[in-house]
């Protein structure tokens, strides 16, 4: 069974950590997947730097930007990981942009994922409809779950759709801004999560933008399985490195 399939099993809500790759130094990539991992982290999305990441905030975008000037490529990172699994056991997920992987070949892509234990892919940019006609078949192949997000203007035909094609979770936005645009979540946000967890959808949801801290952890997770947090984990690496990472995912799971 894929480790995301594993991990959505546990008794709890699910803290997922996003970062850059390469960021802040290049060769700090896998030393931050140890230290999350150590620290009770229970997913982790590692970031496949791109120029032009649409989605993403000026935190991310400002990261993914230094990763790419440090080096970071597709083939450093999946260098950098090619031993991971000796360390860490909890489910990994690339996200990016779908150009890199495209250059790359997303058969060779998949299989790399595969060989170094890579459980499943976020890509923002890639339409549910070309993946499913396209691209399904190969993920499978490798046996990589592919994330596919929703917001709170996507239809119910919409998100009905991703749900029937899913087999891991769907990653609930909970905004239609970038990340690292909000500071806590009000009457607005919280009525959209409760709705989407009346559908009963046969995939969990995990909210991903505007968690910082315990409070929003806590809200974001009130209706969903678990929160997503990348923006505010950047800005302490850029604080401290990848010192404190301990005291920093403390904060989100303990008052």
């Amino acid at each position: 069974m894929n480790r995301i399939n594993q991990k959505i099993k546990d008794n709890k809500k699910l803290l997922s950590i996003y970062f850059s790759a390469g960021y802040p130094r290049l060769e700090d990539t896998k030393v931050i997947i140890q230290n999350l991992e150590k620290n009770g982290v229970d997913m982790i999305e590692i970031g496949l730097p791109f120029s032009d990441p649409l989605a993403d905030g000026p935190t991310i975008q400002a990261s993914s930007t230094k990763a790419l000037k440090n080096g970071m490529t597709t083939d450093v990172l999946f260098n950098q990981l090619k031993d991971i699994r000796q360390t860490v056991s909890i489910p990994l997920i690339i996200m990016g942009y779908f150009n890199p992987m495209f250059q790359y070949g997303i058969e060779a892509f998949c299989k790399k994922c595969q060989e170094i234990g890579i459980d499943g892919l976020i890509i923002p940019d890639l339409p549910v409809d070309v993946y499913n006609d396209q691209y399904k078949a190969i993920f499978e192949k490798y046996g990589l779950i592919n994330v596919f997000l929703i917001t709170p203007q996507t239809s119910i035909e919409r998100i009905s759709f991703i749900d029937s094609i899913s087999n891991g979770f769907i990653y609930m936005v909970s905004s239609a801004s970038v990340t690292g645009s909000n500071s806590g979540f009000g009457e607005e946000q919280t009525n959209y999560f409760k709705r989407i967890a009346d559908l009963n959808l046969k995939n969990p949801q995990i909210v991903g933008f505007g968690i910082s801290d315990n409070k929003t952890f806590t809200q974001a997770t009130t209706y969903a399985k678990g929160a997503i947090i990348g923006s505010a984990f950047i800005k302490h690496l850029s604080k401290n490195g990848v010192n404190k990472i301990d005291s920093f995912v403390n904060n989100i799971l303990n008052t």
